[in-house]
């Protein structure tokens, strides 16, 4: 019987981000699945310079640094790289599409409304350069721009530069002209956006939207608002980035681009649960469906808390918005139902109270229709990994 082959996968997992734990989750998959003997190694370029004897790795799956790309080579294993921003260029890469994630962030808060934009992402950074040229296309296509501010990834990090970085936030947000959607790279620096937001008397989310990158379950979470981030398929990374060694192990040439995996889907949450219109009475309807949309509210309930009659209403919304009063709150309530699905246990009846159905047929009649599979195969869909 042949022996395993042996993998190492050099990442620093006690980061304990999702572009490290899931990517690692995703690599394992694989590697249980053809029966690897997969080791996490974080320092698998020391390791392969100071074996003795037979190489102790087939292959290497990580942030190939040019240290670690050197000692694979002279060891004569292949290695994929998994992170981007990596200084070693040129090698068989797996990566998540970061413009592609750009341009959904975009359409996000044009369906949203808003006129006016903002992105925030770091200088230097490969990946955040990339979210924004995605961000700034799908704007551009709109006849929109925006406004952005670039900082130096060490700054958030240093207690000699804290006051820096928070000092040039707020100068930047002093720029603006609410209501204003903003897209950052990293889901915590939105929680630092946030606390300057605060500070300035500016509300999330009727003042300024905002949507982060990478679904980090903690961050986006808690404290209130929760953030609507980017899924940026990370497991699927991982899978993928242990396919294609396995690929060049068995001899393969290594293809002449890096793979790009899709973001899996933009996930909304409170922090962009509004809309920016010029109409007032679409405003005023909108802010009052946000807010008592889980209730079983009907059209004719928004239409009492507006100074209009119903058809003038409907055809405010459709110039508005392209759709009508009811399919905004189903709208609305689709969203609410998901994301239940996805971050909870709840059972399904729990789940269609809670996003405001008034029965199960017509939460599972509408669900179907719109999204074109079951609540249950949804939830099981969604929590598939990879």
């Amino acid at each position: 019987m042949a022996k395993p082959r042996r993998v190492a996968v050099a990442i620093e997992l006690e980061w304990l981000f999702n572009r490290h734990m899931k990517v690692f989750a995703g690599c394992q998959e694989y590697s249980d699945s053809v029966g690897w003997d997969c080791k996490i190694n974080a320092f698998a370029d020391r390791t392969l310079v100071s074996h003795r004897g037979a190489c102790p790795y087939d292959g290497v799956i990580g942030r190939v640094t040019e240290r670690l790309h050197d000692a694979a080579r002279s060891a004569g294993v292949p290695v994929v790289n998994v992170m981007m921003n990596s200084s070693a260029q040129g090698l068989p890469g797996v990566f998540p599409d970061f413009k592609a994630a750009g341009a959904m962030a975009a359409r996000h808060l044009l369906g949203r409304g808003f006129r006016h934009f903002g992105f925030m992402g770091c200088k230097l950074d490969v990946t955040s350069r990339l979210n924004l040229k995605g961000f700034r296309s799908t704007l551009k296509d709109s006849g929109f721009s925006c406004t952005t501010h670039r900082y130096h990834i060490s700054q958030p990090y240093k207690a000699r530069t804290w006051d820096t970085f928070v000092g040039n936030l707020a100068a930047w947000v002093d720029t603006w002209t609410p209501p204003i959607g903003i897209y950052v790279t990293h889901d915590l620096d939105c929680r630092y956006l946030i606390d300057v937001f605060r500070s300035k008397g500016l509300n999330v989310p009727r003042d300024v939207a905002v949507i982060g990158s990478g679904n980090e379950a903690g961050v986006c979470a808690s404290p209130p608002p929760a953030l609507t981030s980017i899924d940026l398929s990370y497991t699927q990374v991982g899978y993928q980035a242990a396919s294609l060694l396995d690929r060049l192990m068995d001899g393969e040439k290594p293809p002449a681009q890096p793979l790009l995996i899709a973001p899996r889907e933009l996930i909304p949450r409170q922090s962009t649960d509004s809309y920016a219109v010029d109409d007032p009475l679409v405003a005023r309807a909108l802010r009052f469906i946000a807010e008592h949309g889980h209730h079983p509210i009907g059209v004719d309930d928004v239409v009492k808390i507006v100074p209009t009659t119903l058809r003038s209403l409907q055809r405010r919304f459709h110039k508005t918005l392209k759709r009508t009063i009811g399919e905004e709150i189903l709208r609305l309530r689709l969203e609410r139902a998901k994301r239940r699905l996805v971050e909870t246990d709840e059972p399904l009846k729990n789940v269609w109270q809670a996003s405001g159905f008034n029965n199960r047929t017509h939460f599972y009649r509408a669900f179907v229709r719109l999204e074109g599979i079951s609540p249950k195969a949804y939830r099981q869909h969604r929590r598939q990994e990879p």
